[in-house]
């Protein structure tokens, strides 16, 4: 409970007034006392004298007159203090004895004896003042006289005296000084009850704007002006403080949506989309209710996001977003999962009727190209569509039902969609026992390098391109289209890379003894294999395990794969240029940036895409564009090289251009290397114009 402080001061106040008062009172007693038996003493003494000088006269007579002592002792009855009296001779033996008013038999009083006489005078003696006097000359005398004084009640008595005198005056005096002591703290605590009155209006008010007005110049004063700093910072400090908090709140907010939301379309991202996909697949199993699930990507994406750049890209995807938004109904739901991938979640309506309307209304959706700067682009869809009854109401295997079904709907020609069946796991088994089955393969070497001859402009073999194909024993031949992408999704394409080089360096001697001219071996890296920190140094020590001469081998790697790791591409290609190795740019002309690059990049050659090559007798387009290129390579002392030649009218425009190096299929198709010996030594023109 609150308890005031002029309450706690009052109460020291009165405390000390009244301990100090006693301990005056007290004092005042003990010296009234000490004068009192000062006085008694000295009265004593005084009659003990004049009694002596009556009882000389006594006791010098002969014999001694004990009836005229008696007399004179008699008139000690008048005061009331005296207890007894009694006259000895020089021997120290009583004479006379008178008992006094004060006298009690039952007391102890205070014994004469001549082996220790008292002094003269009066002393004071366990409560009894005692006074002894001589009787007769000093050198001679001729008896004594002793005194026995009762002091304990005078002294009691004269002290209450004294205290019942002195309460009145010291009850006016206490009083007094607690009167002017209270008036005092109150006009001193004054300035106090005004700050504290007013810190308790600001606790309520919260009003951090208000402020105490000083009219002291004491410390109060001092306190208030205190006090008026602190409501000025804590006034400062709530608003950077409010303004802070408005901060976080709006942090908060945006954290929220990014955490839920995709930053670029605007879509619930894959974190929300499970989240409510975990719900509704709990709602719908305790219901006993299906649910499906649509899972889209667009057909082209990568191509345009390769050619145009990201920010392309990135528009293709809002105005995809868009697109299908307005499709749905209320309650429908829509993500992105990540890169160009959707999913749509159809609110409760889950008949085919339903489910087939909705996927053809998205596919209809994109029959309109995107007009995005000046360009017309088409992009498609592949949709995948699941049911939660044929998962079993698991998340995760909807999803995967979901993406088998549109990785059928991309084999199947793309822009269309396909509902998920049972007998799509195959498919789905097939890959993951490609996937698990990739560390036993290389264990067992059931990987085979093929070579494809690469020839110049005379027709001459002057390098080959290794690529890999897998004999597995349960699948047969497996093409590296279908099991690349398999290892580099688990991250197992480095060992295949390893296995291969390795390969290729175990074969190097048997191709060179086949080909007795300068040649190069072709080997292609993947955007994985140069993330890899410990790729040079696997390399290197390959090489100097099976005595490869560098200068025999070429890295082909990507545009897409080189731009995408471009510091540590350089790092590495550097290096291997360094130690003798060449350096090939695949797929050159597909990629966006390429050109902003190229005074940039360390490499040796550029790949013409068979795109380009594929076209070249239907498109002027692709003719400027590859032309193009070979200028450009040539400008910069570049060796020029082209893949997918199938007819002799491409190697002709091709060589009438300029194009250093040609390769496909109108020269020979990859072949084992026990095929390499059958293998013409020169290919003719004419020969194959003729043909």
């Amino acid at each position: 409970m609150f308890k005031p402080m002029k309450t706690s001061l009052m109460a020291i106040i009165v405390g000390a007034v009244i301990l100090s008062t006693s301990i005056v009172l007290w004092l005042t007693q003990e010296e009234h006392e000490e004068l009192f038996l000062s006085s008694i003493k000295g009265h004593f003494s005084s009659l003990a004298r004049n009694l002596r000088s009556e009882l000389q006269p006594f006791m010098e007579t002969r014999p001694m007159n004990f009836a005229e002592m008696e007399e004179e002792l008699s008139s000690l009855v008048a005061y009331e203090a005296i207890e007894y009296a009694s006259i000895y001779d020089d021997d120290y033996n009583e004479l006379v004895f008178f008992q006094g008013a004060r006298y009690d038999s039952q007391k102890t009083f205070p014994l004469l004896e001549a082996s220790k006489p008292w002094e003269l005078g009066s002393t004071q003696i366990d409560g009894h003042m005692v006074t002894f006097e001589r009787i007769g000359p000093q050198n001679f005398p001729i008896g004594y006289l002793v005194l026995v004084n009762d002091i304990t009640q005078p002294i009691v008595r004269s002290k209450r005296s004294l205290l019942w005198q002195s309460l009145p005056l010291i009850i006016v005096a206490l009083v007094s000084i607690l009167l002017v002591s209270f008036l005092l703290i109150n006009r001193l605590l004054r300035p106090l009850y005004t700050l504290s009155k007013f810190t308790q209006e600001v606790s309520e008010s919260k009003d951090y704007a208000l402020r105490y007005e000083a009219s002291h110049h004491n410390e109060f004063g001092k306190l208030g002006d205190n006090i008026n700093s602190l409501m000025d910072t804590i006034e400062v400090e709530l608003t950077i403080n409010h303004e802070q908090n408005q901060t976080l709140i709006e942090q908060q907010q945006t954290m929220t949506r990014l955490a839920n939301f995709d930053s670029l379309t605007g879509l619930p991202n894959r974190q929300f989309v499970m989240d409510n996909l975990r719900l509704e697949l709990a709602r719908a199993r305790r219901a006993d209710e299906d649910l499906v699930l649509m899972f889209f990507d667009l057909d082209g994406f990568k191509g345009i996001n390769d050619s145009l750049g990201h920010e392309t890209g990135d528009l293709i995807l809002i105005e995809v977003a868009s697109r299908v938004t307005t499709l749905l109904r209320e309650g429908d739901l829509v993500a992105r999962l990540g890169g160009d991938e959707f999913i749509i979640l159809p609110d409760r309506d889950t008949s085919d009727a339903s489910v087939r309307n909705m996927a053809n209304r998205v596919i209809s959706a994109f029959s309109e190209p995107f007009q995005l700067r000046g360009l017309s682009l088409t992009v498609g869809v592949s949709i995948g569509i699941a049911r939660a009854t044929d998962a079993g109401y698991e998340l995760s295997q909807l999803m995967s039902n979901a993406d088998l079904a549109m990785y059928r709907s991309k084999a199947n020609g793309r822009g269309t969609y396909t509902i998920f069946t049972l007998d799509m796991v195959d498919s789905h088994k097939r890959k993951l026992s490609i996937a698990n089955s990739i560390d036993q393969s290389i264990k067992h070497d059931e990987f085979i390098v093929y070579y494809q001859p690469k020839v110049d402009k005379h027709g001459l073999i002057i390098a080959f391109e290794a690529l890999i194909r897998w004999q597995h024993p349960e699948f047969g031949m497996i093409m590296p289209s279908e099991f690349i992408p398999i290892a580099e999704r688990g991250g197992k394409i480095t060992s295949i890379t390893k296995w291969m080089i390795e390969q290729v360096a175990k074969e190097m001697p048997t191709i060179q003894s086949l080909l007795k001219r300068r040649f190069r071996v072709s080997v292609n890296l993947s955007g994985h294999d140069l993330r890899h920190s410990g790729l040079f140094d696997m390399i290197h020590d390959i090489f100097d395990r099976h005595m490869v001469n560098p200068e025999y081998i070429e890295f082909e790697v990507t545009e897409s794969a080189y731009l995408e790791n471009f510091a540590l591409s350089n790092k590495f290609f550097r290096r291997v240029g360094n130690m003798g190795c060449a350096i090939s740019l695949d797929d050159f002309g597909t990629g966006y940036s390429s050109l902003s690059y190229l005074t940039q990049i360390s490499i040796d050659t550029l790949k013409i895409d068979r795109q380009f090559i594929r076209e070249l007798e239907t498109s002027e387009r692709s003719r400027l564009v590859t032309g193009t290129i070979i200028d450009l390579a040539k400008r910069l002392s570049l060796t020029i090289c082209a893949e997918g030649i199938e007819n002799h009218n491409q190697w002709d425009y091709l060589l009438e251009h300029g194009c250093d190096h040609v390769q496909g299929y109108l020269f020979s198709e990859p072949v084992p290397l026990d095929s390499l010996p059958f293998l013409p030594t020169r290919f003719h023109r004419r020969a194959l114009k003729s043909e």
